[in-house]
């Protein structure tokens, strides 16, 4: 028996001492101020490693001398960096400054299937029983996050694909930057969207219609984004 906890555990350091070969640690912040942004997508195209932000703002992600990280996150500007050393990096992240009056909520997003364009995410987020290194490694950690993170954005996409500007205007008068104002406020979960067949749906988007017509005019309102 102690033979077998002696092999697991040169496993687990093998596997972790390989991990922390060319590894770029770091946090990411919002330009200008210390809050420290959790949830950034930070990636390596030349060598296809993925992770994110803990909710610290931490990230740590295998890369080369040579290769650039490409740091993005809705609501701020992508960012990069050229990994030129492996010591710990500061990455701060510019809010987009986009008025909410400029953007176009019915544009539809481009078409992603991160099945298609990362599968060894999900090869990586596969445990299996006899691989610690599945269980326990960063890598298969990360993975598991990236996961959960692609999962929200086909979520999103679909809500979407249902919720669009064209389909909601031929329920309800509402049109520019009014509609734009009702669609935001009412966007319905994708738990609803997928429990719910089109006449519930306009139904909902009746009921809605309803109680935005209830708000005061100040409540119509979305506040701008600052500058």
């Amino acid at each position: 028996m102690k033979y077998r906890y002696l092999i697991l555990s040169a496993i687990l350091f093998f596997a972790c001492t390989a991990q922390a070969q060319n590894v770029v640690k770091g946090s990411v912040n919002e330009a200008g101020r210390s809050t420290k942004l959790s949830n950034v997508f930070v990636r390596d195209n030349q060598n296809r490693q993925m992770t994110i932000t803990d909710n610290k703002g931490a990230f740590s992600i295998r890369t080369e001398t040579g290769h650039i990280l490409i740091f993005s996150s809705p609501g701020y500007v992508s960012d990069t960096l050229y990994v030129t050393d492996f010591t710990p990096k500061k990455i701060e992240l510019v809010t987009e400054t986009i008025n909410l009056k400029q953007v176009n909520i019915s544009a539809k997003r481009e078409s992603f299937d991160a099945h298609k364009e990362y599968p060894e995410v999900y090869t990586r987020s596969k445990v299996y029983p006899l691989s610690p290194t599945s269980w326990f490694s960063k890598e298969a950690r990360d993975a598991r996050k990236l996961k959960k993170y692609f999962k929200r954005e086909e979520e999103e996409r679909h809500i979407d694909e249902v919720f669009n500007m064209n389909y909601v205007q031929s329920i309800i008068p509402l049109r520019g930057q009014e509609l734009e104002n009702f669609m935001t406020l009412y966007r319905p979960s994708y738990a609803f969207i997928t429990n719910n067949n089109g006449p519930s749906l306009a139904v909902y988007i009746n009921d809605s219609y309803k109680k935005y017509q209830a708000l005061p005019a100040e409540k119509r309102t979305l506040p701008e984004l600052k500058e």
